[in-house]
């Protein structure tokens, strides 16, 4: 057999691993290393853990492990018959699937145990209305592959120049806003680093719009010692910072309630 008929069966054979590995929604492609720690630092839990592509060759793979306040991989090794991670070797994707739902210990190089809890999902669909929206959930393990369901509302973010009114001399000026986890946060402009001031949405009591203060396309977030005034170039914008922020709240008062 030459060469060529060689690699044109490496390359089906790696398809055909790609393609079940895409029913697996903690599979996460080409992520890097670096963009795996991040994600799991800024929105996992100690477990939570992902797959991805490794970069020591096509039947290689990498799980990402968080642990209390860092990030360790471990190499998966997928052959044509088996698929070898650490001491352990399945013959099959949902047996490889199934060790993980019974939150298996795993060791690290330096000798601590690692117990595997959350799956972290490459996605979660958001309602149509969200699309500049970047989301991220945690998951809850159970005993089996069909009980790897989802556990905490997701993340929205979104962000724009706002044109905000005043605390105490009631002028309009143009600021940067970011909305993130349960925060809104304006700055000075784009560029700006520090922000002027950072608005907790779990204290905050409701978001409308606005039509007292003789502007278009304007809403208001009310808080218990101020009532805060913003407008948008265009309605549809306004409504969109509105709806997002309102879901928020929406499912803040869910976890409260829980």
């Amino acid at each position: 057999m030459d060469s060529s008929v060689n690699v044109q069966l490496s390359r089906g054979r790696a398809d055909d691993r790609e393609d079940e590995l895409s029913e697996l929604d903690w599979y996460h492609y080409d992520l890097s290393r670096h963009a795996a720690e991040a994600i799991l630092l800024s929105n996992g839990k100690d477990g939570s853990y992902l797959l991805r592509k490794s970069h020591d060759g096509p039947m290689f793979y990498a799980l990402s492990v968080r642990g209390k306040d860092s990030v360790k991989h471990f190499q998966i090794e997928w052959t044509e018959g088996s698929i070898k991670f650490g001491f352990n070797e399945f013959h099959s994707l949902s047996d490889f699937v199934n060790h993980f739902a019974n939150q298996p210990l795993i060791g690290s190089e330096t000798g601590t145990l690692l117990i595997l809890k959350k799956p972290y999902p490459r996605k979660v669909e958001e309602p149509s209305i969200y699309e500049s929206v970047r989301v991220h959930t945690a998951m809850q393990t159970g005993r089996t592959e069909s009980d790897l369901v989802s556990e905490a509302p997701s993340l929205g973010t979104k962000e724009g120049y706002l044109i905000k009114q005043g605390g105490r001399v009631k002028s309009w000026k143009t600021r940067w806003f970011i909305l993130h986890r349960n925060e809104l946060k304006y700055f000075k402009d784009k560029m700006s680093t520090e922000p002027i001031k950072t608005l907790d949405l779990t204290e905050c009591t409701g978001v409308q719009f606005d039509y007292s203060q003789e502007r278009i396309n304007c809403f208001c977030l009310v808080f218990p010692e101020r009532t805060y005034y913003m407008c948008t170039k265009t309605g549809v914008e306004a409504d969109e910072w509105i709806k997002l922020i309102r879901w928020k709240l929406s499912q803040l008062k869910k976890a409260a309630k829980s």
